[in-house]
């Protein structure tokens, strides 16, 4: 038997990058899928080349999603790693509007879902994994409110814990913190910025880069926090070429 028969998994931001990577893990590990992306031609392209999962057309950032998500399928475990772009430029050249981007989008995403898990609340040993960043430890300079807003999920992902513990609602809420994955658009983007910034070829700032993980490492580090008990509840753990380690 897979490690998932059985289990209800939805994606939040499904349709590509580390959530694709999710998706395709989930499927063969036995498990119904649902992938929710706000584009629907990548989701459209998903279930053309993954046979069995289903899709979802929706604006994550709309304050009913969780709602219409959860009535189409309820999750034994939600994984919620959609987000915006930030932006590529020292703080000095930025807008506030572009500083901001991902407090309206990634965190707002991150709060409406674990809230609505605990008012509904989702099954007792659900499992919900926020996919935070390695930002959010070390810090990012040129892009803007970014880091503070993943750290802002971790703190999320812990303060739903507690109201979990406190409630005896028997829900399991962690956070994983990638470093930058250079396979995906995001990391490629970030290599690209970053390398700019410091005058170096993308090639050289991915070879300065300490054991970066590849998209599939995070989604195997999912269904392992998602599925092991042995993983302390409430925290934060991040994800490396090495596998996965608790946050500092």
């Amino acid at each position: 038997m897979h490690l998932l028969t059985g289990k209800n998994v939805v994606v939040i931001g499904g349709s590509r990058g580390v959530g694709r990577r999710v998706v395709e893990a989930a499927i063969n590990n036995g498990a119904r899928v649902l992938a929710v992306a706000r584009q629907d031609i990548p989701l459209q392209q998903l279930a053309r080349e993954v046979p069995g999962v289903e899709i979802l057309s929706l604006d994550a950032t709309d304050d009913d999603a969780p709602n219409k998500v959860f009535d189409l399928l309820r999750p034994d475990i939600l994984v919620v790693g959609a987000g915006s772009f930030p932006p590529a430029a020292p703080l000095h050249k930025q807008t506030w509007q572009e500083f901001k981007v991902n407090w309206e989008t990634d965190v707002k995403i991150a709060f409406n879902f674990c809230k609505m898990a605990l008012l509904r609340p989702l099954p007792a040993g659900a499992s919900v994994v926020l996919i935070s960043s390695g930002a959010a430890l070390a810090g990012s300079p040129i892009s803007g409110g970014y880091a503070g807003a993943k750290r802002t999920q971790i703190f999320i992902a812990d303060y739903s814990q507690k109201e979990s513990d406190r409630l005896e609602l028997g829900l399991r809420f962690t956070a994983l913190a990638p470093r930058m994955i250079p396979e995906t658009d995001l990391g490629k983007y970030a290599v690209a910025g970053y390398s700019r910034y410091l005058d170096m070829s993308a090639a050289d700032f991915i070879e300065s880069m300490e054991s970066p993980p590849t998209a599939s490492d995070v989604a195997a580090a999912v269904i392992q926090v998602a599925t092991s008990p042995d993983h302390p509840k409430g925290k934060a753990f991040v994800v490396s070429g090495k596998g996965l380690h608790a946050a500092a």
